[in-house]
């Protein structure tokens, strides 16, 4: 008698899958990854108020100096600095993301996904669709911190609605680049430590001073790089202004960034889980 092993392909997880399978699989690995973060409460609050304490301390040590030296006053700055803070909020949540996607595809977690029915992509949906709702959440205890401060705002629904919809855009794209990030690392740690440029670049942009006001070598980059049109735009958009060329700007480099991200994604991920 002759027995036939199964095929390399049977063996492997797929990348791909019937519309129901990737729709379960979504809502599986989307609560597994939230069920696993809220089991992990130090990193989870630490993405929380590491933002928060952020703008405490910019908006309640440093911001009347600084406001003073344009014409304004405490108020006037934490309005300033809001999207900044809600942007770097996304940033700390989504470096969770990068170790956490890092962690399933280094310990043998995507093995055991050979015998699911589940396309093995939606394993980094589902980290993707967690992140999501991790850093709206710490978006929103931001904005609800900034209001206990006296932050007013003269956007109407649609400006408002405008500026969290930006904010909302920028998460997606932070925590896609690092899901793609977590997938590509050796480790958790190093997967941690190749995020780090971007959780500042924040800070080398016009969310907590202007731009002119940075030394001339510097103004260049501050002024060009993706985070300071959205910034400018989330900005004016929370003030009721417009946000002129702003906005498109920081929609191309929105779009710009998945691109990347994705394409890199679909051409990585399938070497990785066939390993």
């Amino acid at each position: 008698m002759t027995t036939t092993s199964p095929s390399r392909e049977a063996q492997e997880p797929t990348s791909v899958g019937n519309g129901a399978g990737a729709l379960t699989g979504l809502r599986v690995f989307t609560a597994r990854s939230l069920k696993h973060s809220f089991r992990d409460a130090e990193s989870l609050l630490m993405a929380i108020l590491l933002p928060v304490m952020l703008m405490l301390i910019f908006v309640l040590i440093f911001g009347e100096s600084i406001a003073a030296g344009q014409g304004g006053d405490r108020s006037d700055y934490l309005a300033y600095v809001l999207p900044a803070v809600a942007l770097t909020a996304a940033g700390f949540g989504a470096s969770y993301t990068a170790v956490v996607v890092s962690n399933d595809m280094t310990t043998g977690f995507m093995n055991r996904l050979r015998t699911m029915p589940f396309p093995a992509v939606t394993v980094l949906l589902g980290h993707t669709a967690a992140s999501m709702v991790r850093n709206l959440l710490a978006t929103g205890v931001v904005l609800a911190v900034a209001f206990a401060l006296g932050f007013r705002t003269d956007a109407g629904v649609a400006e408002f609605a405008g500026a969290v919809g930006l904010i909302a855009l920028w998460i997606l794209v932070i925590t896609v680049v690092f899901a793609v990030l977590g997938m590509t690392a050796g480790s958790a740690e190093a997967a941690s430590s190749y995020g780090f440029v971007l959780l500042f670049l924040p800070y080398v942009s016009s969310g907590f001073a202007p731009v002119e006001t940075m030394p001339g070598w510097l103004q260049g980059f501050a002024g060009h790089q993706p985070m300071t049109p959205i910034i400018d735009a989330s900005r004016a958009l929370l003030e009721g202004a417009t946000p002129g060329d702003a906005w498109w700007v920081g929609l191309l480099w929105c779009g710009g960034f998945i691109a990347v991200a994705v394409w890199l994604a679909a051409v990585l991920f399938p070497r990785k889980v066939a390993r």
